[in-house]
């Protein structure tokens, strides 16, 4: 494994060579190290809106991933961008290769952990919003609040909040909600 400079430019082709039992994104070429193993509150949060959202999509072409399950956001273009987001689903079945997802899922979810919050607030909600990702959800489990991030026509994010007892709708899944009582129990 070669020695990652924080200060070095990357692309997808290093990211693959990196085997050093830690986990990587890379976002604009810059590698990031991620969180060790999320925390027992994040990992049921995930679990109960993977299922909720498993549930829905059952009848639907759409699928869903978790973490760890690698997006190349700019595949075509730099290929230097690399996420791993904590759920996200994916309706363009195309954009599934043997590698994971090459492009903008329709919807990503990411769990806040203290070590996380800036990053995925305003590093990765600038990403997503660049590259086009329908929805955003940010879940922080301190407020037990989400908080919708839904791109509109002229490419910026519209966000809503919501907290513990609402239902909240995935816009980008018309008849899908997910119950935040059952998630934040």
């Amino acid at each position: 494994m070669p020695l990652i400079n924080k200060n070095s430019r990357y692309t997808y082709a290093d990211y693959c060579k990196w085997d050093d039992g830690e986990r990587w994104e890379l976002i604009d070429g810059a590698p990031y190290m991620m969180s060790p193993a999320p925390s027992p509150i994040h990992q049921g949060i995930s679990r109960e809106i993977a299922g909720q959202l498993f549930n829905f999509l059952k009848e639907n072409p759409c699928k869903l991933f978790t973490a760890p399950f690698d997006v190349r956001l700019n595949a075509g273009k730099a290929d230097d961008t690399v996420v791993q987001p904590d759920l996200l689903v994916i309706c363009d079945l195309s954009k599934i290769d043997d590698k994971g997802c090459v492009g903008a899922p329709d919807l990503v979810i990411e769990i806040l952990s203290p070590a996380t919050i800036r990053h995925d607030r305003i590093i990765k909600f600038r990403l997503y919003q660049k590259a086009g990702v329908r929805e955003y959800w940010i879940v922080d489990p301190d407020t037990q609040s989400i908080q919708t991030c839904t791109l509109n026509e002229d490419g910026f994010y519209v966000t809503a909040v919501y907290s513990d007892t609402d239902i909240v709708p995935v816009n980008v899944l018309s008849g899908c909600v997910i119950h935040l009582q059952e998630i934040f129990a």
